[in-house]
């Protein structure tokens, strides 16, 4: 009697192992469809480009995730560089994003990197993209970013993004 009730309890682990295997199988499938839509629909992100460019991505992808439009990417001039313009058609304003990556093991927020130097340079390369594109008057607002992503992995681990981060420093700027 022993001997058969240890072979159906050995044939019944056998099977919930299976089941297991098939199960994590199946959420590994899952997961890796989850992934491949999110990378049709929101844009793929390079895991060949440097960190910096990855991070641009992966907000950008964030941003399209939020039903905003990536009007441009990298537009920069003598003054300065914007790294994303995005467009929130529902609310009609051009929203000018600073993106600061940084690698997890490193201390501090990446958005303490966006000082008033920082702030003043995006200010003026906004002013001057505006004028450019013939869109003064249009509202606007400054968004940042910040994007933690450890360096083995091909996603990052934490994204936030932070709307109205910071006023133009030089009042005169954009009026």
């Amino acid at each position: 009697m022993r001997v058969v009730l240890s072979h159906w309890i050995d044939a019944a682990r056998i099977r919930f192992g299976r089941i297991r295997e098939h199960q994590l199988s199946f959420r590994k499938s899952i997961d890796r469809l989850r992934r491949r839509y999110t990378a049709m629909r929101y844009g793929a992100i390079d895991p060949s480009a440097s960190l910096g460019t990855r991070g641009e991505q992966a907000a950008a992808r964030l941003l399209r995730q939020k039903r905003l439009v990536i009007v441009a990417r990298q537009e920069s001039d003598r003054t300065g560089e914007i790294d994303l313009i995005a467009a929130d058609p529902r609310r009609r304003v051009l929203i000018f994003v600073e993106v600061k990556t940084l690698a997890s093991r490193k201390p501090g927020h990446p958005a303490e990197r966006v000082d008033v130097d920082k702030q003043r340079r995006i200010s003026r390369a906004a002013l001057r993209y505006l004028k450019r594109k013939d869109l003064i008057g249009v509202p606007i607002r400054f968004d940042v970013v910040a994007v933690w992503w450890p360096e083995p992995s091909e996603l990052p681990s934490r994204i936030e993004h932070y709307e109205h981060a910071f006023e133009p420093p030089d009042s005169y700027q954009l009026i």
